[in-house]
């Protein structure tokens, strides 16, 4: 099978949130996934701010981590472990999402940016919530 097929499905498909910054955080890259979950089309998304989809009270532990990542190369994030994180749909609905990064680099190994694969995982989230709290009741 032809890795660039491969790739060029996964880049294409609605599935899942693929977007791609630069190292200020501007997005790059808006796959049909992410407007899906997020609502803005690609055209609306490209250069803005990841600020489009941050809660504002997210914000500054949001660059906080993404500066690190970008000075040291380092996430945990990066190596497989998935960050559940709220974010903003352009309704202005809050949405959960489940996500991990790969840093993109340069041909001398500097970090240009990073790439995100995100999943909407709200309906989930609100399950467990019900449940929990259905549970304190029931034993209230």
């Amino acid at each position: 099978m032809d890795a660039s097929a491969i790739a060029a499905a996964l880049l294409e498909s609605p599935a899942d949130a693929i977007i791609a910054t630069d190292r200020n955080g501007t997005i790059t890259f808006w796959n049909p996934g992410a407007v899906r979950i997020f609502g803005h089309s690609a055209d609306e998304a490209a250069g803005q701010s990841l600020d489009l989809i941050i809660p504002e009270n997210q914000r500054a532990r949001h660059w906080a981590g993404y500066r690190e990542v970008m000075l040291t190369g380092q996430s945990r994030y990066s190596g497989g472990d998935v960050l559940a994180v709220p974010a903003l749909h352009k309704d202005g609905r809050r949405i959960s999402l489940e996500f991990t990064i790969v840093p993109l680099t340069d041909a001398s190994g500097r970090i240009t940016g990073l790439v995100s694969m995100l999943r909407d995982v709200t309906a989930r989230f609100e399950e467990i919530r019900q449940l929990r709290r259905g549970v304190t009741v029931a034993q209230g």
